[in-house]
């Protein structure tokens, strides 16, 4: 009888070791995943950075060209002045 109490109770611990291995393991693939996820959103800081560093810019280009008068782009279905 004794013996059988010991394969019950060591029955419950491997389980108990495999299900903390699993836990570990996926852990693990976690903080993994959380890395690279961390890396994409830090280039993406980067990039939305540039990008609007271009749009402000070209915005201002563009307003310097409408305060000088040179806007000679036809737009749509506007008729060019010379009509």
């Amino acid at each position: 009888m004794l013996t059988q109490g010991l394969r019950l109770t060591a029955r419950p611990f491997r389980a108990y070791g495999s299900a903390m291995e699993q836990l570990e393991e996926q852990i693990a693939h976690l903080t993994r995943t959380i890395e690279d996820l961390s890396d994409v959103v830090a280039r993406q800081d980067s990039e939305i950075a540039l990008l609007t560093r271009r749009v402000h810019m070209l915005m201002e280009r563009e307003a310097s060209r409408e305060s000088e008068g040179g806007g000679g782009v036809v737009i749509g279905d506007e008729r060019p002045p010379h009509y």
